[in-house]
């Protein structure tokens, strides 16, 4: 097999591309053949050591692909070789094969397309616990979508619409509030030229959202919290723009409302029942043509300088994806 091998936390400049032994699954474990592999912003900081999570060098990054299956170990039922799979790991992704434990496998249906596959659990499984478990959204509330273009952000658009929700989208580009307005949005915020907390109040007849999904963090998380509704739920999913904010927890009070932390990877583990439970649910949307990855483009494995500079670039729209032959 060959991968990316990540040898020093120097960045994505310092991976090189190495043949290695191909892995053998061990009990509970099923190999892969990568065929696709998609880039989170987590897999952006991995590589310089600074996400919480740090696999012990050397490691292959990439936490999401999707591939088939190629060979089990011990103990594994319910998976067969040669079906096709999506996976969440830790690392492993960006190559050509990658062994991850079954329970951390998602048989794909017939007719899920493989790179759609590698864009899926992670983004669409965040915005499922995120919306419909932590924030308990309602059909006709109102959700804030910050950084609404980005991969957590465009299923996030998807999801609320999906439960019955008003979406309004905010990004920092016109083009990118015509893409999220193609995703299903009813409402956009360019936030690069307009006040956000004047269109907010604007578009919620001064009522603000009732929920505020945020995976950017930075300069408008407190405009947001102070736009929101009366017992409104403010999630806090990530810090894309860099800095964590600091927010006056007067204003929770003052809107009786509740901030609320987001931790997929943590719920996965702690409560897999409802996860799995998540799962079902979405793929059922996704076969009803409900929900569906908006791949921002997909790029050949050997092109993933390229794919790191897009994301960090932040002009992604949706998702990028790594394609094996």
């Amino acid at each position: 097999m060959h991968a990316w091998l990540c040898e020093t936390l120097e960045g994505v400049d310092a991976l090189t591309w190495k043949e290695l032994p191909t892995p053998v699954p061990a009990a509970g474990e099923v190999r892969i053949a990568i065929k696709a592999a998609s880039l989170n912003f987590p897999d952006l900081l991995t590589v310089r050591g600074q996400y919480q999570i740090r696999p012990p060098l050397p490691f292959v990054p990439g936490s999401e692909f999707s591939g088939v299956v190629e060979a089990l170990g011990a103990g594994v039922a319910g998976l067969a070789p040669g079906q096709p799979v999506a996976a969440i790991g830790a690392s492993g992704g960006f190559g050509t094969h990658a062994c991850v434990s079954a329970a951390h496998t998602l048989a794909l249906p017939d007719g899920f397309d493989i790179v759609d596959g590698a864009a899926f659990a992670f983004t669409y499984g965040t915005s499922y616990h995120a919306l419909l478990d932590r924030a308990q959204l309602q059909p006709g509330e109102t959700v804030l979508v910050l950084g609404a273009a980005g991969g957590v952000g465009s299923a996030a658009v998807q999801i609320a619409k999906a439960a019955g929700a008003r979406v309004v989208a905010a990004a920092s580009s016109d083009a990118k509030c015509a893409f999220c307005k193609a995703l299903g949005a009813d409402a956009t915020i360019n936030y690069t030229d307009t006040p956000l907390r004047d269109a907010l109040k604007t578009l919620t007849d001064g009522k603000g959202p009732d929920v505020v999904y945020d995976p950017v963090g930075g300069e408008f998380a407190e405009p947001a919290l102070r736009s929101i509704a009366w017992r409104g739920r403010y999630l806090v999913i990530g810090f894309a723009q860099g800095a964590i904010p600091t927010l006056p927890l007067n204003l929770p009070l003052l809107k009786g409302a509740s901030l609320v932390g987001v931790f997929w990877g943590e719920f996965v583990r702690r409560e897999p029942r409802a996860h799995a439970t998540a799962m079902k649910q979405l793929l059922q949307w996704y076969e009803q043509g409900r929900v569906k990855p908006a791949i921002d483009r997909p790029l050949p494995m050997s092109e993933i300088r390229a794919a790191y500079a897009r994301m960090a670039s932040r002009q992604v729209q949706g998702k990028v994806v790594l394609v094996n032959p």
